[in-house]
């Protein structure tokens, strides 16, 4: 009996001694715990999409949890091992791709993408493929080109119909290293130098190079959407009457259509701040900012952004590709990463990532002067003036909608549908971006009507012009199309 209770004892000894060297090794609080998991409670709901979401924290995994349905269909509910496309979260990886192959000699950032492309048209400027990473290149979009062709937005595309395009185009958008602008072709033709270099198929390479090498063992390039790989969530637009099933007209490759787990995108972020060794080199690359022709600031890294929230430095990214949609973080300072990955439209990943990153840094943020620091200056304005700037605003170089509305005496702007965020009145026509960097000016006259330009640290203002109604069903393709492949810099 003695022994008995002491063998109780023990085991007993052994579980609080576990439980608190757990705590010890930045296991979240239930407070922590119950917090998170109530950001993502509405997806679990009956015949409703979800997503799979984890978090680590110095190297361990504090959070890992699934929700809602991988296939409405089938009634298959997500899980952690849940496959997703994460689109434009892709983008890091291509640049990896290029960063190796750089450190190994066998090409650099700096040569003439015609070196490996050489069936591409003269074009006034050159380009390098160092202006590829950072979308400074001026090539014109993949999106753009195939609506304005005539392209349906469901119209199946390869990266062989964007070279096709391409081939006979004679003109960039703007002289490269001039400007930045988000562009999906450059990323496209950086796989197919990839392939020109190595003599491989890019999906055989990156899986050897890359994904095997830095334990991302489930993750994969997909470039072929007839087949059938087991664990993988279909993705779903959101509409009135419920979801619709996405069509999957998405077959190219180098800007998007990786797939993979929360588990091995956490693999890959804590590299950020904790490289694999052999990998330092190629880490400390992928954070390359490098200035624009005009010597002004470009926060675009190699395939990712480096930015700040609420004066913390944070490395991310995010991704839209049909219902699906994807951000990833890591706060190196913190060793903290986060990763969303979901498959319906409005499932607003980034924003959740921010409520994780506000519950998860509080401790941080309230010793430091961040991005939100002056909110408390922000000033009053009547409902009278704040409904002057109310309109839908058009950036025809980029071909992206943006609209301000007024809700609760606040402006709101829109990216697309259930992408929306306060905007805060610092001055008259002044404002700021709550949880941002992002500035807004308003400007208006009589020959020019209402002006919108966006500002994020001191890279050049995004420039849109108000257009009436009658317009936005002219340009309603693009909004529907364009705003859920084009990312949201601004």
């Amino acid at each position: 009996m003695i022994l008995l209770k002491m063998k109780h004892r023990s085991i007993l000894l052994i579980f609080v001694f576990g439980f608190f060297f757990q705590l010890g090794h930045s296991q979240l609080t239930t407070s922590q715990y119950q917090k998170i998991d109530s950001i993502f409670r509405e997806w679990n709901v009956p015949n409703h999409p979800g997503g799979s979401i984890g978090i680590m924290k110095e190297g361990k995994i504090v959070f890992s949890k699934a929700y809602g349905l991988a296939s409405l269909e089938y009634l298959v509910p997500n899980s952690t091992s849940t496959l997703f496309n994460v689109a434009s979260v892709s983008k890091q990886f291509t640049a990896m791709g290029i960063v190796l192959l750089h450190l190994q000699g066998k090409l650099s950032v700096d040569d003439n993408i015609k070196k490996y492309m050489p069936d591409l048209p003269e074009f006034a400027e050159s380009i390098t493929i160092r202006q590829m990473l950072h979308h400074s290149s001026g090539l014109r979009s993949l999106h753009a080109l195939f609506s304005l062709a005539g392209w349906r937005s469901d119209d199946s595309r390869t990266n062989e119909d964007l070279y096709r395009i391409m081939k006979d185009q004679r003109d960039l958008n703007f002289p490269s290293g001039d400007e930045f602008l988000y562009c999906n072709t450059g990323y496209m033709f950086m796989a197919k130098i990839i392939e020109e270099v190595t003599k491989e198929k890019f999906t055989d390479w990156m899986k050897k190079s890359i994904f095997i090498p830095l334990d991302m063992t489930h993750t994969y390039v997909e470039d072929d959407y007839s087949r059938v790989v087991p664990d993988n969530a279909t993705s779903y637009y959101t509409r009135k009457q419920g979801f619709d099933r996405a069509v999957e007209y998405w077959g190219y490759v180098g800007s998007g259509n990786i797939h993979s787990t929360t588990d091995d995108l956490l693999n890959w972020l804590e590299n950020f701040y904790n490289p694999k060794p052999q990998w330092e080199k190629a880490f400390e690359m992928m954070l390359t900012l490098d200035p624009l022709n005009n010597g002004k600031f470009n926060d675009y890294a190699f395939g990712v952004r480096i930015d700040s929230l609420r004066g913390i430095k944070r490395i991310g990214h995010g991704g839209s590709i049909g219902g699906y949609r994807s951000f990833i973080c890591t706060y190196p300072d913190e060793k903290l990463s986060i990763a969303i990955i979901t498959n319906f439209s409005t499932s607003s990943p980034g924003n959740k990532a921010v409520e994780i990153s506000k519950i998860l840094l509080d401790h941080v943020t309230k010793n430091n002067e961040g991005i939100n620091a002056n909110i408390s200056k922000a000033i009053k304005l009547s409902n009278k003036t704040l409904q002057k700037y109310v309109a839908s605003y058009w950036n025809d170089k980029n071909n992206i909608v943006r609209q301000i509305y007024l809700k609760n005496d606040t402006l709101r702007y829109v990216r697309s549908e259930n992408n929306e965020v306060r905007i805060i009145p610092m001055k008259k026509n002044e404002f700021k971006m709550v949880d941002s960097s992002v500035k807004i000016r308003f400007e208006l006259s009589k020959e020019q009507g209402k002006t919108m330009r966006t500002f994020i640290d001191h890279n050049s203002p995004t420039v849109f012009s108000a257009f009436k109604p009658i317009r936005l069903l002219i340009q309603r393709s693009y909004y529907n199309h364009l705003s859920a492949n084009i990312s949201a810099r601004n």
